[in-house]
């Protein structure tokens, strides 16, 4: 067992200061003071003190084994490794394929979920890549969200976008009402994870869906949403209508928008927020090890990044110390709302029966201290405690 004493407890909602008892692999108490008899029973007990406690961060749109290609072969960007999430407080990652559905397939996304699993935090996959149709590992989008307890639903399947293989709305729908039916099927979220690229399309498909199809709009996650401001003003109306939208995070939100003219989340959370729309209704993910490619007006290739879990935490950050935004409300969007569209419903939150997932972080300052991931201790005092198995190899 461990016990975390004496911290400010954000579930994300302000707690005050508590203690948190954990067992093997869930939070079984939260409460101002709990007292355990170290002599009856095995504790580890971790000073809270000048920390804050958060649940641990949901990364919904995480490349597991690389993405790229764009440009040629040596723009494959590598696997992520254990390490790379949790020194950035992620303790779940959603893996999806991007532009590349050739080269790299399903099967391995699955074996490296397992694999970043069985290495100490929670994995899920989408199926599927840019193109539709959906690739998928049994022939059928509803078989695998049935079948595969790691699929959650499909993605990150591009509109808008140059690299999408040019879909028609008709196979869009489809996709995502067989995504749909496979959720329900399944008890799960059967999410369609849509990149929105820069095309002038935007969010028309999404749009065209909720007027013209019974498709629920909870079925669609559209990310990369902060590309330009006419694209979040698409995204918030997407959100009137009740919808959830993703933003990408960034190392440097400030140089991404100078160079690329990409809203920072600091930024779109506080326009949501000043729209009097709620914190729920906005996500921010990573793109993580995802190549990051920028091309002109013309579809012409100009450079490539690599996608960072760091970014989450970044936008945290900027959001409280910048646009002065209540940590309760930036918190959500890498957390509980998260949690709550994917339909992982013992993830996102710091209450008794969920996992204990448990970010410490310093008070003043939002960096990361303390990574606990189901009970384990990944990181710790900002040292790496637990590395992935071939990172020290």
């Amino acid at each position: 067992m461990k016990l975390i004493k004496q911290v400010t407890v954000y579930a994300p909602e302000k707690l005050g200061v508590k203690d948190i008892l954990m067992d093997s692999s869930k939070i079984i108490a939260i409460e101002d003071h709990i007292t355990i008899d170290s002599n009856a029973v095995d504790i580890e007990v971790i000073d809270g003190q000048d920390k804050i406690a958060t649940p641990g961060f949901i990364d919904s749109h995480f490349h597991l084994l690389g993405g790229g290609g764009e440009n040629g072969f040596q723009n494959r960007t590598p696997e992520v490794q254990l390490s790379q999430l949790t020194t950035a407080g992620v303790t779940t990652a959603c893996g999806l394929l991007g532009t590349d559905g050739v080269a790299r397939d399903e099967m391995a996304l699955l074996a490296k979920a397992r694999g970043l699993e069985a290495e100490g935090i929670s994995t899920y996959i989408y199926v599927g890549n840019y193109r539709l149709p959906a690739t998928t590992l049994t022939g059928s989008i509803i078989k695998d969200i049935m079948a595969i307890d790691k699929v959650i639903g499909i993605g990150e399947i591009a509109i808008s976008d140059h690299r999408n293989g040019a879909p028609t709305f008709e196979q869009f729908a489809h996709a995502a009402a067989d995504t749909r039916t496979g959720g329900l099927l399944a008890g799960k979220a059967g999410v369609v994870n849509c990149h929105v690229g820069p095309n002038k399309g935007r969010l028309e498909f999404l749009f065209k869906a909720l007027d013209e199809t019974d498709i629920p709009v909870t079925t669609f996650l559209p990310t990369h949403c902060g590309r330009s401001q006419e694209l979040v003003d698409e995204a918030i109306a997407f959100a009137k209508r009740g919808g959830t939208f993703d933003i990408t995070g960034s190392e440097d939100p400030d140089m991404t928008y100078e160079k690329d003219g990409e809203i920072p989340f600091r930024t779109v959370l506080k326009q949501v927020l000043d729209q009097g729309l709620d914190e729920s209704c906005i996500t921010m993910s990573s793109d993580g090890q995802g190549s990051l490619p920028r091309f002109d007006e013309e579809g012409n290739f100009l450079r490539i990044g690599v996608g960072s879990a760091k970014s989450l935490l970044i936008g945290i950050q900027e959001a409280v110390q910048r646009e002065n935004i209540a940590l309760e409300k930036a918190l959500p969007a890498v957390t509980s709302n998260v949690a709550r569209i994917l339909k992982l419903d013992h993830k996102g939150r710091l209450e008794v029966g969920r996992d204990a997932d448990i970010l410490l972080l310093d008070e003043e300052s939002l960096a990361i201290d303390t990574v606990i991931a189901m009970s384990e201790i990944m990181i710790k005092n900002k040292e790496i405690i637990k590395y992935g198995t071939f990172e020290n190899a």
